[in-house]
């Protein structure tokens, strides 16, 4: 298998999803596109320059299906002959497509591709699609049974011990971090400012932030999944499947999970031929990439033995890892790779991540896989991990080493 390589990345500013951010103007489609224009100028691309355009949407409904990465390339300007995929492996959307390209390359049936992903949660709320059979089907959840994630971040939180205060504590050092990567720019050579019709900027900065965040508003703050948990029944699913607890002590809030926000994020992907034939010089190499399945009542704890198996087939140990980004789903979800992998917190989201920033969840992975780059860049180092866990129990990782 031919070397693959990540020659640049874009992403939009993260919009609040609602009828009031500042994305809710621009259509999925219209977001992919203006990104594909900006990687096509940025980059001098030829209009027959890529072979593949895959890209990751969590629901897939309305204007935000229907091969939505088929029609975006040619709104752009690039061949009639590009093609389009457009996949749905929940929270691991975005770098999953980035996987698929990188094997397609890598066994020499493609040379140069963009992959990523799009979400508009303002205009395609979650669940716009019915949902699925595992939510749904009672035939399904009897056999498996179904909790939802805010009750699985939870019931993940009281299995490893995590307090409201670990939670609350995390939640804190995302927000603050965050804001210090925007106060010194460190998003700027990725962030493509999103235009309306005339031209004007809609938005050009994630707007969920909330710097002025303290332990003492977040302390203020309820639980946000008890009365769910409690009068739907999950709680009551999720301890008889983990009997070893008595009862789901609700932890997280609102400002201890991820964001609903607006967001699309793409990278451009090759070999090194094509880069030569572009002009460009190499960002990063893809060493490795895997997904696998894990329980799916407690369903986020999918990192761990990701990881384990993305840092085992690119020959490595954790300890060769200097940055790692995770998608900050739940506050529990960091706290529990931190704790078996042995890494350090300032190794972790070093730019703070999806509680502070939010989580479009079909555009999350390309989004911090092109963070973690930069950082790389920026600090000089060699190696970083990028990974999510997924709904229905599922995670995702990728190994990239700095060229």
């Amino acid at each position: 298998m031919r070397d693959v390589f990540i020659f640049d990345h874009v992403r939009t500013p993260r919009g609040r999803g609602k009828p009031d951010g500042g994305l809710h103007e621009a259509t999925p489609v219209e977001l992919s596109r203006q990104l594909m224009v900006a990687l096509k100028t940025r980059n001098d691309l030829p209009a027959d320059s890529v072979d593949e355009v895959v890209m990751g949407t969590v629901t897939t409904a309305g204007e935000q299906g229907a091969t939505l990465p088929r029609i975006a390339p040619v709104l752009a300007g690039f061949a009639d002959s590009t093609p389009g995929l457009q996949i749905n492996r929940a929270c691991a959307s975005a770098l999953e497509a980035v996987s698929i390209v990188a094997a397609k390359i890598g066994c020499g049936m493609a040379d140069m591709a963009i992959a990523g992903g799009v979400e508009s949660m303002s205009r395609i709320p979650m669940g716009s699609d019915g949902g699925g059979p595992h939510g749904v089907d009672p035939r399904v959840s009897f056999e498996r049974p179904f909790v939802m994630q805010g009750v699985s971040a939870d019931l993940l939180a009281n299995l490893n011990g995590y307090s409201r205060d670990d939670l609350d504590a995390y939640a804190l050092a995302s927000q603050q971090r965050a804001a210090q990567a925007w106060d010194e720019g460190r998003f700027d050579g990725s962030i493509v400012p999103v235009v309306d019709v005339m031209g004007t900027v809609l938005l050009d900065r994630d707007e969920h932030l909330r710097p002025d965040t303290t332990m003492q508003s977040l302390g203020a703050l309820p639980p946000a999944f008890a009365k769910i948990g409690e009068t739907m029944g999950f709680d009551a699913v999720a301890v008889q499947h983990y009997p070893q607890i008595d009862r789901i002590e609700h932890v997280h809030t609102a400002a201890t999970s991820s964001g609903i926000v607006d967001g699309a994020g793409l990278m451009l992907i090759g070999s090194a031929e094509a880069g030569d034939r572009i002009g460009r010089k190499p960002r990063a190499r893809i060493r490795s990439f895997v997904s696998m399945g894990s329980e799916p009542v407690l369903m986020l704890d999918g990192p761990t033995p990701v990881c384990r198996r993305a840092l085992a087939t690119a020959g490595l140990e954790a300890s060769d890892i200097e940055l790692w980004e995770l998608n900050e789903a739940f506050a529990a979800v960091p706290l529990r790779l931190m704790d078996t992998m042995n890494v350090p917190h300032d190794r972790m989201n070093v730019n703070g991540g999806a509680i502070a920033m939010g989580h479009p969840l079909g555009a999350t992975g390309a989004m911090i896989a092109g963070t973690l780059i930069d950082e790389m860049e920026r600090r000089g180092l060699g190696l970083g991990l990028v990974t999510l866990c997924a709904a229905g129990g599922m995670g995702i990782a990728m190994v990239l080493e700095r060229v």
